[in-house]
């Protein structure tokens, strides 16, 4: 066996698991690290100017390449700056590495300046939370990381980096990657038992989760819903693109309110979760979101999704991309001709539905395309009619994305991505992440203006690394959606219409200067002419682009 320094074999170690770009912005305890690139040859390294966006960066770089991905923070403050970024990766189920230097092990005994007990600060937010303690360990180590975050239910890892195992040198074996084979079938009889069900359903709908584009099990799931004629619903907090755009079974994106929830799912007699989340919520409700006595059938890769909320008739622990041909089969099979006719009948109806559906939104964004400021749903129609089938959205619009997903041609599984945690400010990151794993797909991340300001220096980023992309702000100088939200509660806010803490126009931040500042190219767009223009010009641009879109700031309910 070769004798080998520690900062070297974990180069070779992260390669071996198919790494080839690290995020990460370095301290003292990272040094012995940045050493060792400035010999590496593959590994690239993306500097970010703090760790809030090295994680998000990290992580849309891992959903929208489906490998992992690595970061690297410093200490016990670097992993603090990321907690809020590492808690929307969670959710996400993104497959990441991350690490953190840690000081050497000879004198964390006496808690020196930055020191803390790493592991622990991690855990609850990952799959697995270690602390290297000897250099013979670190090929277990990095191999058993990367098989955890890669095996489903995917989702990040943690391993705390001493500086002296790094430094050490001594004969190590490298082992070889493993990996938990992915292609997980449900259990026949489960499967048997939930085609009798969906065959005699008269009116079934369909909530779709990120098991399917994380599985690549678009079209599995078009061919069930298309036999079931049923309509397709995102999950609440929609991360990736469920379900094709295009398709006329297409509904959008659940509302995350228990009263809403339960009026749609009230009109149908079976509800199908495919992956889907049952149920995130923004506010508690007076009503369950569930309507007592519905039946539920469930098919996820996360055995605690299954009947987590609700009792459920049948729940099927599998992949959806191999799972749902079979299921599909069977429900085909089950059904008599009878129930085939009705299913066919309740398919033509839900087609119309949805051509009529989406042509009332259309409607309603051309109603709405004279407004000055711009309105956001005219905004989101102008946007879906510019962009190429080939771009890539990243959503984190919050309160002005209304309608996004449906103006979009967004039909392949790394077409869209969006907010999953909720922790906001990590859109404009996560962009850079995903371009950086899609360079030859235009990346478009839609960003609203007060999200964008927890991780601006982001730009900075794409910038150096010279990344075709494009940054659309939608500015309403404001927390509009805690406005929103505060106005509901009809107390003292609503009475005396006071809002505190939610204007960001005392002084109004200049985008288009921090853009340039940081080294992009930047524009301001003051109709939906020029956001189309400009959109254009941005997408022919070599380098990245930033668009400050004004738009109308009203949010009381007319």
């Amino acid at each position: 066996m070769p004798v080998m320094p520690g900062k070297t074999a974990l180069l070779e170690l992260l390669k071996q698991e198919g790494v080839r770009v690290m995020f990460g912005n370095p301290g003292t305890t990272e040094l012995p690290l940045m050493d060792a690139l400035a010999g590496e040859q593959v590994m690239r390294y993306v500097l970010a100017l703090q760790e809030a966006p090295a994680m998000a960066m990290a992580d849309g770089y891992a959903q929208a390449s489906g490998q992992l991905a690595c970061v690297n923070l410093h200490v016990a403050p670097g992993l603090g700056n990321a907690m809020g970024m590492l808690y929307d990766a969670q959710k996400a189920g993104a497959p990441i590495l991350v690490t953190a230097g840690q000081h050497e092990q000879r004198f964390n005994f006496t808690e020196p300046l930055l020191w803390a007990d790493l592991p622990t600060i991690a855990r609850p937010f990952v799959k697995w939370s270690a602390e290297v303690r000897q250099l013979s360990d670190l090929p277990r180590a990095i191999h058993r990381a990367a098989k955890t975050a890669l095996a489903p239910p995917m989702g990040p890892v943690f391993l705390s980096l001493p500086g002296d195992i790094l430094l050490a040198s001594e004969e190590l074996d490298l082992g070889a990657p493993s990996r938990v084979a992915r292609n997980m079938r449900g259990d026949a009889g489960a499967v048997a038992q939930a085609a009798a069900i969906l065959a005699k359903a008269q009116s079934p709908v369909i909530i779709a989760g990120d098991a399917v584009p994380q599985g690549d099990a678009l079209a599995e799931l078009v061919a069930l819903a298309e036999a079931l004629g049923a309509p397709v619903y995102d999950e609440g907090m929609a991360s990736r693109a469920m379900f094709p755009s295009s398709h006329p079974l297409y509904r959008g994106a659940l509302v995350r309110l228990p009263a809403a929830i339960r009026g749609m799912l009230a009109q149908h007699d079976l509800l199908v979760s495919v992956g889907g989340d049952l149920f995130t919520l923004s506010l508690p409700g007076e009503v369950e979101s569930l309507p007592e006595g519905m039946p539920v059938v469930h098919l996820d890769t996360d055995p605690w999704e299954l009947a987590k909320n609700y009792p459920e008739q049948v729940s099927i622990l599998g992949e959806p991309k191999v799972t749902l041909p079979e299921l599909t089969t069977a429900v085909l099979a089950a059904r008599s001709a009878q129930e085939a006719t009705k299913a066919a009948t309740r398919l033509e109806h839900a087609r119309a539905e949805g051509v009529a559906s989406l042509k009332k939104l259309h409607a309603m964004a051309e109603a709405a395309a004279a407004r000055h400021p711009i309105h956001p749903l005219a905004l989101m129609q102008a946007i879906g009619r510019v962009l190429p089938a080939e771009a890539v959205v990243i959503d984190e619009t919050i309160s002005s994305g209304t309608g996004l997903r449906r103006f979009l041609k967004s039909d392949d599984a790394q077409s869209f991505f969006g907010l999953r945690g909720g922790g906001i400010g990590w859109g404009l990151p996560a962009a850079i992440g995903a371009q950086v794993a899609l360079p030859d797909r235009p990346v478009v991340a839609l960003i609203g203006d007060g999200s964008a300001l927890y991780t601006i220096q982001g730009l900075w980023t794409a910038a150096r690394e010279k990344l075709r992309m494009v940054f659309v702000i939608i500015n309403n100088s404001s927390y509009r959606i805690l406005k929103q939200r505060t106005n509901a509660m009809k107390a003292i806010a609503a009475q005396t219409d006071t809002y505190v803490g939610m204007d960001l126009d005392n002084p109004k931040v200049d985008f288009l200067k921090v853009a340039r500042g940081f080294g992009l190219a930047a524009h301001r767009a003051s109709t939906l002419a020029d956001v189309q223009d400009q959109l254009k010009q941005a997408l022919r641009h070599d380098g990245p682009t930033l668009i400050d879109v004004e738009v109308d700031r009203s949010w009381k309910p007319v």
